[in-house]
């Protein structure tokens, strides 16, 4: 049997849309995973085999050939293992036939069946191309930033399972959460004590959206005064806050509370830092630095 599964990997700061597709035929019990997969796709085998029977289903004794298309694009990360396992239950017969049509899947499993946050899920939800996306329960506010009508958190793959065959209470869209993050705000430029040059000049450059350089020996103040310039500058507005949200995301940087990044991002590497880390990239997997998550 075959089954199709939408999902999509993170490639930068942009989620890319993949399509799984799985087929269980006869012959001897194998698992084949192709359309360039890294390592940590390629070990989703043992995650999702240890996921199904922790869930109390049936791993197929069967030949599992599992295709992710694109096969010319790269796939990296353990998103795609929520994915798999839905496409192989449907295709071995455990889900009804056409019930992941509309659905699509971002997660990587534990060996328990628990459906655990990746980094980058802003960018993957918004990427996936299905109408109703399951994602792990702990980053759904985070995937609401994009597709707030479309996303369904899940706890677990025995969830989801239950959801689709009918036997367990639907996938719930996740509730906005109490705290707003802008109840976290930055410091306030009237704790400072002193530094009458450097107060003016931080409100110059706030006022006038000017660069600042701050010089002067460790412990002058010069970290104190660059926290409080994010607390006299203005909110993002959307398309920077969604931009931003995306970058964070991307980064595997925690979202605020309410998912969407709103103040200008402060960020303070340390001075040993390498050029990788401050430009970002450096491996197949390519990743943003310090400089894009401060834009």
């Amino acid at each position: 049997m075959f089954a199709t599964v939408s999902s999509a990997v993170v490639e930068g700061v942009t989620g890319r849309p993949v399509a799984v597709e799985v087929h269980v035929s006869q012959g001897l019990p194998g698992y084949t995973l192709v359309g360039l997969p890294d390592v940590s796709c390629r070990e989703s085998r043992d995650r999702v085999r240890a996921a199904i029977l922790s869930c109390g289903l049936t791993w197929p004794s069967r030949r599992v050939t599992i295709n992710l298309a694109p096969s010319g694009v790269r796939k990296q990360g353990s998103a795609l293992d929520l994915a798999i396992a839905l496409g192989i239950l449907a295709a071995s017969g455990q889900l009804p036939e056409g019930s992941l049509r509309e659905l699509g899947a971002v997660g990587e499993l534990g060996l328990d069946g628990s459906v655990r946050s990746v980094a980058g899920l802003v960018c993957l939800a918004g990427a996936v191309c299905a109408p109703t996306v399951v994602v792990p329960a702990a980053g759904a506010v985070d995937a609401t930033v994009v597709r707030p009508d479309a996303i369904r958190g899940a706890a677990s793959l025995l969830d989801v399972v239950l959801a689709i065959r009918g036997d367990g209470p639907a996938l719930a869209a996740p509730e906005p959460p109490a705290v707003d993050d802008e109840s976290h705000s930055a410091g306030d430029l009237a704790d400072v004590r002193g530094q009458a040059l450097a107060r003016w000049a931080l409100e110059v450059s706030a006022a006038g959206g000017h660069h600042l350089l701050l010089i002067g020996p460790p412990g002058a103040g010069k970290t104190m005064l660059a926290e409080r310039l994010v607390g006299v500058l203005p909110t993002l507005d959307a398309e920077q806050a969604l931009v931003t949200t995306q970058v964070h995301s991307a980064a595997g940087i925690a979202l605020p509370p309410g998912g969407v990044v709103r103040r200008p991002p402060l960020r303070a590497p340390h001075h040993g830092a390498s050029l990788v880390s401050l430009i970002g990239g450096g491996t197949a997997a390519m990743r943003p630095g310090e400089i894009s998550c401060a834009n």
